[in-house]
């Protein structure tokens, strides 16, 4: 199966748009991913899915802890930077939230401890026990097709009477 093909297809899922970031020696990092989901409710389990590639692999497993945040609308231009796709980086403000170093202006925010880790394939799944959550009122970043997206509600039509 054509690899380009296997990606297309798989972008063609519409997901939300996160920032995972974490904290070594007192040394912020953060990368952009869309590779993530809830495992369960009792306990309360999240995944992530990083690249064996990617530097925040390491930084992971360094730390054994990790913030999900989950992008509003309006933070196309992180998750950009986040994904190294930004010529001139611009200074971001953290604040911290349990401990862990949050994006300000996040739709939402989940604190997590490490309880796991998979290598499966080319990628890590992490997952993390839930230690805090987070939420605003705001809308989603979405990305679908390779393009950034906004939730736009479907208008319902009137039935004929």
């Amino acid at each position: 199966m054509d690899d380009r093909l296997y990606r297309n297809v798989m972008g063609s899922f519409a997901t939300g748009v996160t920032v995972i970031t974490t904290e070594v020696d007192k040394v912020v990092h953060g990368m952009t991913a869309n590779a993530f989901m809830s495992v369960s409710l009792h306990p309360k389990l999240v995944s992530i899915s990083i690249g064996e590639n990617a530097r925040m692999l390491q930084h992971i497993k360094d730390s054994k802890q990790f913030a999900i945040n989950i992008l509003s609308s309006n933070q196309q231009n992180q998750s950009k930077q986040f994904a190294g796709q930004l010529k001139s980086e611009s200074e971001v403000t953290f604040t911290y939230f349990k401990g862990l170093p949050i994006l300000e202006d996040s739709l939402a925010v989940i604190t997590c401890d490490l309880n796991s880790e998979y290598v499966v394939g080319d990628h890590t799944i992490f997952i993390g026990n839930v230690t805090g959550v987070k939420l605003e009122q705001k809308d989603p970043l979405l990305f679908s097709q390779g393009k950034y997206r906004e939730l736009k509600e479907l208008e319902e039509s009137e039935s004929p009477t």
